[in-house]
């Protein structure tokens, strides 16, 4: 028994990792000022008293009369005493209820059941999600199929989740399929889980997708009637954080995320193959291994130059930067005849180079992968898995191969592969996020010009009160955790504030789609802000206008009344300030976890002009950038003046519609991680 035990008694009382660990270190340093353990802990003052407040509501922690305030925690086998108790009064009034809540459940409950409603849950800790993911097992009829790291397939043990397959009385009818990704350091964990599956009657079955699982979300589909997903993509789990899923039984979703699962599993290696390929260390047969840069470097160059009719790369977001330095080389390629392709994750950053090597190349916007990969001719593939660490003062490789090879067999599977990768690829477009903003009719820029982002030596003043040359993370953070409420009542006369987080994106559908290109804001508002806590989506589409064309605000979507009405106000004129619709919070979701947004509906939405409708769907942001903050001011057409402080990020747009799935570069996307909002009167 260590401080883990501790930890573990303190979270199922309910504390959350930052009250435990204040709560242990004062345990161990006893009586101290809130400044001392804001220092010490190397934590914001106002969050340390923040959590210092709950504590003492919890009862954990006690405060002296003096000024200023020390505080200091109660004995731990008081904790427990409580912990037990809580637990016991909880079992007696719900054994010494039960009677009477069946009794009552039975005279309120309708003899003939309704067809179930679409919705959202959100199920947030492991101690909640994976017993939804069991009774999910144990509901499976036919199929089960899960997109899972190696360390969720670990944790299920951990929760009991393989017992719930071995106990279900269809086990030898269904089919359990799952995604995961096997390398060198978790082969050894994978094997033991596939010996536990041997002796039984059970049909499981794993494949290791090609490309990777980086940007898909984690997931288990039922049957193909309900969905629980992670919020927070493989490529950002964090193993200290808790995690946060959605639960929906959305038909237009659940099919979206089954075409995703079905499209992945097409395209993956059986899991035995994938672990026999590690184990021997020899991916394909006649593969030269490449260890010397240089000699990488002349491998890659003499390949290139045997091309004769097409060459598609994948790569990533530096290494598109790289290839457009060797500009002349391509273009020479091009000339020849040569087709060139290029896909990588189009950024902010790459932009520029992905608009210049257009010019001579194909270029894509593709997922970030595991794999930078050149095919030639259909001939050569010079392959990427371990490249060197990127320095910033030496030359980055791209195209660092660990491997060249001819082998037919290998590299028709990569064509395939690559081919599938282009056909679902977007084009990055040429107007960017920024541009696009600017051209709304809707949110024109105002005269200071600061749009959308406040230059980073902008004076800026904290509420009239401090004057600070740049606004700092901090500034935002500790507005929003000592939130002022400011009241509705008198808008639009006075100053109103929203207190939450955005993301706006925009979306260039494929034509399979049937949809026009549109923009999607997706805004969560805390309960401190002046309409209290809200999601809100506002919907945007590309239409002609008296003045050109331009993206047009065509509907509005809220789970909070009042804050539907202002935003059919402030939209007066336009398509939304008479396209608005009330739902109920389970339709509409709208969640931040980390430097991710989700935002989803499990409803058609009317648009402008009719018969256009944006059937059920859902919006992942993922940002991606270095966080920044600033300030943007901006004004409707009705003259209210809007003032947005934010710390936010670039982000890449996964966009899941029914019919597929649609990925957008990084410069159509953006997240307000933490977003301040006041509306000042027109």
């Amino acid at each position: 028994m260590g401080e883990e035990s501790v930890e573990k008694v303190l979270k199922n009382f309910g504390l959350t990792d930052t009250e435990a660990q204040v709560y242990i270190f004062l345990a161990k340093h006893g009586v101290l000022k809130s400044s001392e353990i804001a220092r010490r802990m190397k934590k914001d003052r106002a969050q340390a008293l923040r959590i210092l407040k709950s504590l003492q509501t919890k009862g954990l922690v006690e405060a002296t009369l003096e000024v200023p305030t020390r505080y200091a925690s109660v004995p731990f086998e008081q904790v427990i005493d409580l912990s037990i108790k809580a637990k016991k009064d909880e079992a007696a009034l719900l054994e010494g209820t039960k009677s009477e809540l069946l009794n009552y459940w039975k005279k309120i409950g309708k003899s003939v059941p309704e067809p179930s409603l679409e919705k959202f849950v959100v199920i947030e800790g492991d101690r909640k999600i994976y017993p939804k993911i069991a009774q999910m097992m144990r509901e499976t009829k036919n199929q089960l199929s899960s997109i899972s790291t190696v360390a969720d397939l670990v944790r299920g043990i951990q929760f009991n989740l393989y017992e719930a397959v071995l106990s279900h009385p269809l086990k030898s009818k269904i089919q359990f399929r799952f995604l995961t990704e096997v390398s060198n350091q978790n082969v050894n964990a994978v094997k033991s889980l596939l010996e536990r599956t041997l002796k039984t009657e059970v049909e499981i079955k794993g494949r290791n997708p090609d490309l990777g699982l980086r940007l898909f979300p984690r997931m288990m589909i039922r049957d193909n009637e309900e969905i629980l997903f992670f919020i927070k993509p493989i490529a950002a789990v964090d193993e200290k954080q808790d995690s946060l899923c959605l639960w929906t039984n959305c038909k237009a979703l659940v099919q979206s995320f089954s075409a995703v699962f079905e499209d992945l599993w097409t395209n993956s290696t059986d899991i035995y193959e994938k672990i026999a390929e590690i184990e021997t260390g020899k991916p394909t047969p006649n593969a030269r291994v490449i260890s010397d840069i240089s000699t990488a470097l002349k491998t890659y160059d003499e390949v290139l130059c045997l091309a004769k009719e097409e060459i598609m790369i994948m790569t990533s977001s530096e290494g598109l930067v790289e290839f457009w330095k060797r500009l002349t080389l391509l273009r020479e390629l091009s000339g020849r005849g040569v087709s060139v392709k290029i896909m990588a994750p189009v950024t902010r950053e790459n932009w520029q180079a992905a608009q210049e090597l257009s010019q001579c190349c194909s270029i894509r916007h593709a997922p970030t992968s595991y794999l930078e990969s050149t095919l030639v001719d259909g001939k050569h593939l010079v392959q990427s898995k371990n490249q060197p660490p990127y320095e910033g003062k030496q030359e980055r490789i791209p195209y660092f191969g660990t491997f060249y090879t001819n082998d037919q067999e290998y590299i028709e599977k990569s064509k395939s592969m690559l081919n599938h990768v282009w056909r679902s690829a977007s084009v990055p477009s040429v107007p960017t996020l920024d541009s696009v903003i600017k051209s709304m009719p809707a949110v024109a820029p105002s005269s200071e010009g600061e749009h959308p982002r406040s230059r980073p030596d902008r004076p800026y003043i904290l509420d009239g009160k401090a004057k600070r040359e740049i606004l700092l993370e901090k500034d935002v953070l500790n507005k929003i955790i000592n939130a002022k409420k400011y009241s509705a009542k008198n808008w639009p006369n006075d100053i109103i504030r929203f207190y939450g987080s955005n993301g706006l994106a925009v979306i260039h559908p494929p034509v399979n789609f049937n949809l026009p290109d549109m923009a999607i804001w997706a805004m969560h508002h805390n309960k401190q802000s002046s309409f209290g806590a809200a999601d809100c989506l506002l919907v945007f589409l590309w239409l002609e206008t008296p003045k050109g064309n331009a993206y047009v605000p065509v509907a509005a979507v809220s789970d909070n009344s009042e804050n539907l009405k202002f935003h059919k106000t402030i939209g007066a004129g336009t398509p939304s300030g008479q396209n608005g619709h009330l739902v109920k919070k389970d339709v509409l979701q709208i969640r931040v976890h980390g430097n991710t947004l989700f935002a989803g509906w499990t409803i058609p939405i009317p648009l402008f002009p009719p018969p256009l409708s944006l059937p059920p769907s859902c919006i992942l942001f993922e940002g991606y950038s270095p966080l920044t903050t600033g300030v943007s001011e901006f004004r409707y057409p009705s003259g209210v003046k809007v003032t947005a402080e934010f710390n936010g990020l670039d982000a890449f747009v996964t966009y899941f519609h029914p019919e597929s799935k649609y990925s957008g570069p990084g410069t159509d996307g953006r997240l307000n991680r933490d977003l301040i909002t006041t509306m000042h009167p027109s």
